[in-house]
C-alpha cells in the first residue's frame, strides 16, 4: 500500500523540493517553502467517482459547436467574456484587496433571472452577505447562498442543488481534507481547482472562482490554476477613484482584446456607456497644461485627458512624477523634447496625471503627453478642440499607430473639430469624417500648429 509523503513546495510559483531551501530556484524568492503531505492517488480519487473512459471518435462526429451563451445582466461583462458565459467553463477574477471583486460577482447573480446559480462564499457570512445585497438593493428568488469553505461539502451541495452556475469567493479559502496543509496553499488550491474543474466539465456547470493578488500584482497560488481556467480576468482601477476596468488577460472563448469599464458608487458598480464623455472635462477648456488623447484599450476606442503641470525645481534635483502613466517613457519624452525640439526642461520639476485614475499602456498617447506638457512649460492653453494620436519616436518622428479609423471616428463623434495624426498612416482616409485632420511627420510641426 501507498504511503503519504512530505514535499516541500514555493508558495509562489509551485515548485517543488524535497527538501526545504532558503530561496526559491524557479522564481528567486525567499522563505516561500512550507511542508505538504502527498496523499497516495487512490485516497486522492475518492474525493470525485471516477467515470468510465469515452470513445474517441473522428471531428465529424462530434456534436454541433451552436452552444447558446449565457447572457448575464452587464453588457461590459459580456463584452469582456465575448458574447456572454459559456456553459461548463471556469472563470477566474483577480484583481487588488477593496477593489470591488465580491461586488461584481454579487451584482451580477443578483442581477441574472431564471437562472439556478449557487454563491458560496468562505469569506463572508451569510448575515454580511444580505448586508452587501441590501445595499445594491437587488433581489433574486434564484440565487442560494452558502458559508462554506470545505470542498467536500461545497460538492455535496452541488450535487443537491445542481446549479447552471457556481460562484466561488474565494478559491484561496477552499480546502480539502485530502491535503494536510492551510488553506490558500499551493497544493490546497491545485486539487480544489481540479476538482471544480472535472464538475464543471462532467456536469456543465459554469463556475466563477474569485482570486487574490500577491504583492507583485499577479494571481496569487500556483501557476497552473490560470492553465487550468479557460478565462482569466483582471478587476483593475484605484480604491481612491471611481474608474473600475475589467481586462482578459486568457479567454479560451473569445478575444482578449476588449475591456469593460464600470464606475463604482454606493449602491455598486455602475456600466460606463461612453467612457470618452465621462473621462474628458469641460472645466479645464481654457486652462493649459491639458491635452486630449485618441487611445484604444484593446479594440476599443475612447478620449482621455492628459494633465501636466511643469514648474520651477524648489529643490536642487528636478522631481519627475507620473500616474497613470509609464515612469521611464516620460524621461524618455522628456529627452527627445530637449534634445529634438530644443525645449530645455532639465530644470523644472515636471507631474503627469491621466484624468479619472486610469493607467494606459498605448504608445499612441505619446504626441498628447508631449502637447500638454509643453501647454503647462508655455502657459498656452491647448483648448478641447484639439486631440492628438501617435507614437513619440527617438528621433523626434511621429510614428504611425494602430487603428487610426477608429481613434477618428470616436473623436468626430464627441465634436472634436481638429486631431493630429502621423503623416506615416497614408492608407487611412477620413473624408467621411466630419473632423478636419492634420498630418504631421515630426514633434516641431505639431507645436508649430498649436502654439505659433
Amino acid at each position: 500500500m501507498a504511503k503519504s509523503r512530505s514535499v516541500y513546495s514555493c508558495q509562489n510559483c509551485g515548485a517543488q523540493s524535497p527538501r526545504w531551501i532558503g530561496r526559491c530556484p524557479s522564481c528567486d524568492e525567499w522563505n516561500t517553502y512550507v511542508e505538504e503531505l502527498i496523499l497516495p492517488t487512490d485516497k486522492k480519487a475518492a474525493l470525485i467517482p471516477a467515470t468510465p473512459p469515452g470513445k474517441a471518435i473522428p471531428l465529424d462526429e462530434i456534436a454541433g459547436s451552436d452552444i447558446s451563451r449565457i447572457d448575464v445582466s452587464m453588457d461590459e461583462f459580456n463584452r469582456v467574456l465575448g458574447g456572454g458565459i459559456v456553459p461548463g467553463s471556469i472563470i477566474l477574477i483577480g484583481g487588488e484587496p477593496g477593489i470591488g471583486k465580491s461586488t461584481l460577482v454579487l451584482q451580477l447573480s443578483l442581477g441574472l433571472k431564471n437562472r439556478r446559480i449557487l454563491y458560496a462564499s468562505g469569506e463572508e457570512s451569510l448575515h454580511q452577505i444580505k448586508l452587501r445585497a441590501e445595499r445594491l438593493n437587488l433581489r433574486n428568488r434564484d440565487c442560494l447562498f452558502l458559508s462554506e469553505t470545505s470542498l467536500e461539502n461545497l460538492l455535496a451541495h452541488v450535487d443537491q442543488i445542481r446549479p447552471e452556475i457556481l460562484i466561488i469567493d474565494s478559491i484561496q479559502t477552499l480546502s480539502t481534507g485530502l491535503i494536510e496543509s492551510s488553506p490558500g496553499s499551493v497544493a490546497q488550491v491545485r486539487e480544489s481547482t481540479s476538482a471544480l474543474m472535472k464538475v464543471a466539465k462532467q456536469k456543465n456547470i459554469s463556475i466563477i472562482l474569485i482570486g487574490h493578488i500577491n504583492k507583485e500584482g499577479s494571481l496569487a497560488g500556483p501557476k497552473v490554476l490560470e492553465h487550468m481556467v479557460d478565462t482569466v480576468i483582471q478587476f483593475e482601477g484605484d480604491t481612491q477613484n471611481y474608474y473600475r476596468i475589467l481586462r482578459a488577460i486568457k479567454n479560451r472563448f473569445g478575444s482578449t482584446s476588449e475591456i469593460g469599464i464600470f464606475e463604482m458608487h454606493s449602491n455598486g458598480l455602475t456600466e460606463v456607456k461612453n467612457p470618452s464623455a465621462q473621462l474628458i472635462s469641460a472645466a479645464n477648456e481654457n486652462i493649459s497644461g491639458t491635452a486630449i488623447s485618441a487611445t484604444m484599450e484593446g479594440i476599443r476606442p475612447f478620449l482621455i485627458e492628459i494633465q501636466a503641470l511643469v514648474s520651477t525645481a524648489a529643490y536642487g534635483t528636478p522631481q519627475r512624477s507620473s500616474t497613470g502613466f509609464d515612469l521611464r517613457r516620460l524621461n524618455m519624452l522628456l529627452a527627445v523634447l530637449e534634445k529634438r525640439a530644443g525645449f530645455k526642461l532639465i530644470a523644472k520639476d515636471v507631474f503627469l496625471n491621466i484624468a479619472g485614475g486610469l493607467k494606459i499602456n498605448d504608445p499612441a498617447s505619446d504626441l498628447a503627453v508631449i502637447c500638454a506638457i509643453l501647454s503647462s512649460n508655455l502657459d498656452i492653453a491647448i483648448g478641447h478642440h484639439c486631440c492628438f494620436a501617435g507614437e513619440v519616436g527617438l528621433t523626434g518622428e511621429i510614428r504611425a499607430v494602430s487603428r487610426l479609423d477608429q481613434r477618428v471616428s470616436e473623436a468626430a463623434k464627441l465634436g472634436f473639430s481638429k486631431i493630429f495624426v502621423p503623416e506615416s498612416n497614408k492608407e487611412s482616409h477620413f473624408s467621411k469624417f466630419n473632423t478636419t485632420v492634420h498630418r504631421v511627420n515630426r514633434v516641431d510641426e505639431v507645436f508649430r500648429a498649436i502654439f505659433s
